[in-house]
């Protein structure tokens, strides 16, 4: 397997994470709970909030994952990529559940 710094990287992962860089320096200085809390809070609220505040946090918590996920891509294996896809897929699964059902 090749480093991540010896993979060529696209012209959209390169904007994707100089426009994120500010946004993950800032959560870098929070306290280290900070993410964690702001996922618990997100799924808490998609699981037990009324459809109509909970599929927005539902659709918010899906891509938040995506775009760490994203952010994360070069530098996980191939299982860590799966578990990654498979999380979203969940809470998208689960946010269209919540919209099928009121």
């Amino acid at each position: 397997m090749s480093s991540p710094s010896s993979q060529p990287t696209s012209p959209l992962r390169a904007r994707i994470t100089k426009a994120s860089y500010p946004i993950v320096a800032r959560l870098h200085t929070m306290p280290k709970l900070t993410l964690p809390g702001i996922t618990l809070v997100l799924a808490l609220l998609g699981v037990f909030a009324p459809a109509v505040a909970g599929v927005p946090a539902l659709i918010l918590l899906a891509l938040l994952l995506a775009w760490l996920g994203f952010l994360s891509w070069p530098l996980v294996s191939t299982g860590q990529r799966a578990v990654r896809v498979f999380s979203v897929l969940v809470i998208i699964l689960f946010a269209v559940s919540r919209i099928a059902n009121g």
